[in-house]
């Protein structure tokens, strides 16, 4: 992409297949995701090194932010102006990229020059680990039972029998710091990505 593409950076990392809900106030946001809801176009989100989601002030200044440079493109599902100076949004993890280059405009909001990472290969799940189907299963029908459907964190589309779809959404769910959640989102091997996903669950498992 030629064109610069808006950032958000954040505390979590967004896989594609992804679903985040975000709460919007800060100033440097509000006229950028309107423009990305209004055009339908898509934001960055890149999770953060150093600083904090929120600007923090320092001295004259504000404090320094620094992000990984692979993130995920999220288009915007839902769109809800909650008041003035506050909107909600429901965002889905779309493509992969990596930064060629990011700026901070005046105004606090970065945006970068991307280059578009390719889509997982589809890869059916292993035999030997088709146990984490069914107990993503089992947790989402557990989960469905105390909260409506739009709270639920996967949301369909179900693509039970893909390794990269299967991987990425128990990554977003397992705890583990943020920094083994970036390694995972930019793993090109959907498969192997799976594999550490799977070890680390049956580590909590026990």
């Amino acid at each position: 992409m030629s064109t610069e593409t808006p950032l958000f950076p954040l505390g979590s990392v967004l896989f594609p297949g992804g679903h985040l809900p975000l709460r919007i106030f800060e100033p440097r946001y509000l006229d950028m995701i309107q423009r990305c809801h209004a055009q339908g176009l898509p934001f960055g989100v890149v999770a953060l090194t150093e600083g904090h989601e929120v600007r923090q002030r320092e001295g004259e200044g504000f404090k320094r932010e620094a992000f990984h440079d692979v993130g995920t493109l999220a288009r915007i599902d839902h769109f809800e102006p909650a008041q003035s100076g506050l909107i909600h949004i429901r965002t889905r993890g779309t493509q992969r990229f990596r930064l060629r280059s990011s700026r901070c405009l005046s105004h606090g909001l970065w945006v970068g020059k991307i280059e578009l990472l390719p889509e997982d290969a589809a890869v059916a799940v292993p035999y030997d680990l088709e146990p984490a189907v069914w107990r993503l299963q089992q947790l989402l029908a557990e989960w469905s039972e105390r909260v409506t459907a739009d709270e639920l964190p996967v949301q369909p589309p179900y693509v039970w029998d893909d390794a990269g779809w299967l991987a990425n959404r128990w990554a977003q769910l397992l705890p583990m710091p943020t920094a083994d959640r970036q390694r995972l989102m930019a793993m090109d091997n959907p498969l192997l990505r799976l594999e550490l996903v799977v070890d680390r669950l049956d580590a909590i498992s026990g």
